[in-house]
Order: C-alpha cells, then sequence, then structure tokens
C-alpha cells in the first residue's frame, strides 16, 4: 500500500493533477461545510468544481507542459508549483470566507512567493497536508450532505383534503409581505412604543381590518415561511448544534408546498415578487409560474443579498399581462426588518430600535403606494399584509433571542407580526381565528371553498424558538396556544 501510494505521488504525469485538486479541493469543502443550505444545487456544485478544480488543474497541466520545453521553467517547475498551489490555496480560502480583499491579497503573495523560494522541495509534503484537510472536512460535511438527503417530507403532509378544496370565489389574491413588522397591539408598547396610529387610519380608511395578538410561530424568515406555506409545523426538522438555517427551507418555499399546489390546482396562475433575492439563494427549482427575479441575476456564490429590485415597478409590468386568469401574489418586501444579526459590541439597542423605527416609516410608505396601486387596477382584489416574525426591538441583536428569555415583553418581540387583510367583500365570522402564520392559509382556503370542516385540524398555534444558551440546546415552545409566554422542552 504505502509503495503504491509512493508511486502515486513520484508519478510525474499526475504531479499537476494532485497538485491542482490539492489547491482547491479543500476551500471548495470548507465553502459548502459553511453555507451548504446557500449552495446545495447541482448548478452551484459544477460551479464550484469548475473554479477550484478544473481550472487549477489545468493551469498546472500548461505550466507543465511548457516546463518540458523551456528550460528555465524546468528548473523552477517546483518553485512555481509551490507559488501556484499557495496562491491558488490561499485565494480560494479567502474566497470561500468572504475577504478576498486587497488588504488580504498582499500577505498572501508574499507568502506565496516565501514557500515557492524556501519550501520548494517540500510540495509533495504540501499536498499531502492539504489532503488531510480535505478528509477533516469531509467528516464534517459528509453527515449534513446525508441529513439532506434522507431528509423526510413526511411533515408536509395534510391531515385531510384540504389539498383538494374547490374555490367557490377566486379574486385575485396578494399575499403581502413586509419583515419583521410588529403587530398593531404591540407597537404601540413595550419594546417599540411607537404611535402608528397615522398609518393604521390609513389602512381603516383603505378598507382593511387590522388584527390584533397576530405573531409568528417561528423567529426567522425562513422558518417562518415554511411552516406558513406548509400549514403545518417542522419543529425546525430536528437541527443540531451545527444548525444555521432550516433545512430544504427555500426548496419548501418556492419549489413546492401544499399552498401552491392548492392555488394551482384552482386555476390560478402564482407569482413570486421579492425585493431581494434571498430565497433564491441556492437555486431551487421554482414552482412559481413567474418570478420577478431570474437566476442569471443570482450570483452562485453568496455575497450579500445584491441590489434593491423595484417590486412595485415589476408589479405594475405584470398587472396588465394577467387579466384572464385568477392570481396569486406572493410579494416580500424586507422592511423594516429587524435589529442587526452582527456579534459586535459596538451594537446598541436604543440605536437599533432608531433604525427600526425609521426603516418602519419607509414600509409604511411603500405600502401605501403598492396598495394604492392594486385599488387602481383590481377593485375586487383580496389584500393581505402580514409580516413573518418581530423585529427584535429591545435586543442588542437578533443572536441574543436564542438566549433563554424570560422577559414577555422581549420574548413577544421576536414573534409579534403585523396582519391586516382587506376583504373583497365581508370577512367571515370566523376570521377571529387568525392567530399565527401555521394556520393562516387553511383558515384562508377555508373561506375561499366555503367549507369549515377544514378548520377541524388547525395546527396549535405555540411559538417555538432554538436555544443555544441558557438552557441545554433545544428547540423550546416560548408562546403557548392561549398565548401565555412559556418555556417547555418541545419534546420527541
Amino acid at each position: 500500500m504505502k509503495k503504491r501510494l509512493s508511486n502515486f505521488i513520484n508519478n510525474k504525469n499526475i504531479l499537476p493533477l494532485l497538485v491542482g485538486i490539492a489547491s482547491g479541493l479543500y476551500p471548495m469543502l470548507y465553502y459548502f461545510n459553511a453555507n451548504y443550505t446557500q449552495a446545495n444545487s447541482v448548478s452551484q456544485l459544477l460551479f464550484f468544481s469548475f473554479l477550484f478544480i478544473v481550472v487549477p488543474v489545468l493551469i498546472f497541466s500548461i505550466f507543465n507542459y511548457f516546463s518540458k520545453k523551456i528550460k528555465l521553467l524546468e528548473a523552477n517547475k517546483f518553485k512555481l508549483f509551490v507559488l501556484l498551489d499557495i496562491g491558488f490555496f490561499g485565494s480560494f480560502i479567502l474566497i470561500s470566507t468572504f475577504r478576498f480583499q486587497l488588504i488580504y491579497i498582499i500577505p498572501l503573495i508574499i507568502v506565496a512567493l516565501c514557500c515557492a523560494l524556501f519550501f520548494s522541495k517540500h510540495l509533495k509534503k504540501i499536498v499531502v497536508f492539504q489532503f488531510l484537510l480535505v478528509v477533516m472536512a469531509l467528516v464534517s460535511l459528509i453527515p449534513t450532505i446525508f441529513k439532506h438527503v434522507t431528509y423526510s417530507k413526511q411533515w408536509l403532509e395534510q391531515p385531510d383534503a384540504i389539498t383538494k378544496v374547490i374555490f367557490k370565489t377566486t379574486p385575485n389574491v396578494y399575499f403581502i409581505q413586509v419583515d419583521g413588522y410588529a403587530n398593531v397591539d404591540k407597537l404601540s408598547k413595550g419594546p417599540y412604543g411607537y404611535e402608528n396610529s397615522s398609518f393604521n387610519s390609513y389602512l381603516k380608511e383603505a378598507g382593511f381590518k387590522n388584527y390584533s395578538d397576530y405573531r409568528s410561530n417561528y423567529y426567522s424568515t425562513l422558518s417562518s415561511n415554511s411552516s406558513l406555506l406548509a400549514m403545518k409545523h417542522h419543529y425546525y426538522s430536528n437541527p443540531d448544534h451545527s444548525f444555521a438555517e432550516l433545512s430544504h427551507a427555500r426548496e419548501n418555499i418556492v419549489s413546492k408546498n401544499p399552498v401552491l399546489e392548492i392555488f394551482k390546482n384552482n386555476m390560478y396562475k402564482t407569482h413570486l415578487l421579492m425585493d431581494k433575492y434571498y430565497f433564491l439563494l441556492n437555486r431551487p427549482t421554482l414552482g412559481f409560474d413567474y418570478s420577478n427575479i431570474k437566476y442569471k441575476d443570482v450570483p452562485f456564490r453568496y455575497k450579500g443579498l445584491g441590489p434593491v429590485r423595484d417590486v412595485i415597478s415589476d408589479l405594475k409590468t405584470v398587472l396588465p399581462k394577467d387579466t384572464l386568469t385568477s392570481n396569486f401574489y406572493f410579494i416580500q418586501k424586507l422592511l423594516p426588518s429587524h435589529v442587526t444579526n452582527s456579534s459586535s459590541e459596538s451594537v446598541h439597542k436604543i440605536t437599533e430600535k432608531e433604525n427600526y423605527l425609521n426603516k418602519l416609516q419607509q414600509a409604511n410608505l411603500w405600502l401605501q403606494e403598492i396598495i394604492t396601486l392594486i385599488d387602481s387596477q383590481d377593485k375586487n382584489a383580496l389584500i393581505i399584509i402580514t409580516a413573518d416574525h418581530g423585529g427584535f426591538v429591545g435586543f442588542n441583536t437578533t443572536l441574543e433571542a436564542r438566549i433563554k428569555q424570560s422577559d414577555p415583553d422581549l420574548i413577544y418581540s421576536i414573534y409579534t407580526a403585523m396582519l391586516a387583510i382587506k376583504w373583497n367583500g365581508m370577512p367571515p365570522d370566523f376570521d377571529n381565528k387568525f392567530k399565527t402564520p401555521v394556520n393562516f392559509f387553511r383558515i384562508l382556503f377555508s373561506y375561499l371553498g366555503e367549507n369549515e370542516s377544514y378548520l377541524d385540524h388547525l395546527e396549535d398555534d405555540s411559538s417555538y424558538i432554538m436555544i443555544n444558551q441558557g438552557a441545554p440546546f433545544g428547540v423550546y415552545k416560548y408562546i403557548d396556544n392561549q398565548g401565555e409566554t412559556v418555556f417547555e422542552p418541545l419534546s420527541n
């Protein structure tokens, strides 16, 4: 075995292949380890394989070929290989950690040159070390991939035949989700303490009913929307300590879910309009008939959420084309958002509150503009304005929410969510059941299908959190079905 390994390493014909793979494989695996839920598509795997593996192998092969033709290159072959190997390896690490900047590149060049001058005789040892890093990365990545591949969709199954519901009325449905917009009852008191009466009066005059005490079931956009569109609880799908995002969340939101299935069964055309490509980061298959953001505008490598799209302009373009069908519009606006995700010691809850309230005012203006547009184009529209979770005001950062809390105001700040609906007629007499997103569409479909039997299978309206400090790691119930704050571990 040792002899075969020695012969393999000493084979000069495969040396460019070995060094090329070694220079890029670990950084690629590191990137997937750190960003798996944002980079787990086949197209991204092909892209990163080409960039991190194929390109270095080709360049090493070219240098190897010309070294046989040019004596100067042949004499310094190993120095060039070490220079390129360290250069590629370091550059790919910087790319994987989002630090590919001039301040880091210059030291990298100096390190690569020093290695080429003093360690050229140890090229093979460097390659062996890089492959050892690959093995270490695989130890962490393989369980993640296994968890992804064996992911069960059983939780998405409905307890009744609601996916077969036939609508008796088919208005255009505009589901407008503003990120982190607190509910009317919590916005005016507690850590928010904001007087929003002017906008509330506008909504009332525009024909909206504002629902108090509405809140989310989960604390993040992906976890909340996954439950919303599945009409079921996922309880974070058995997370572990490496949890960063809910597994398969984007696929559950934009690819296939019961809500999309029901609208399509009722001959609706479905539209996804977003101001940023957050839902599309890992390039999931689109289950919506239309998206205002195309994959050509989504980078293969996550580097922020890109420029803000003008959703209202996109909606203006779509509306005149959709007069022959009933339509469902899922419209997302990442305002007013929430306090920072940063863990920096420089953040301060007072400043974060001010930033949030400034963005809340921007959200109000944007909502008025889009409501005016819809009203001018669609007199019988059913317009829903809601939020995915709260604004976390009262915390320094959103990360603090995963530390066990006992203050009810802070706990509700995580979950409090706006809900206002402009019905195309009288609201149903069971609209008092609107409490949390997990049951929202089941209640709405009971109204559109004029069949209250679907209300017999409402999910529990509790809110859940994943705690990693102040209590044993795990998923806990933070608010129960009656709206009382609790702290109960989720029983398996």
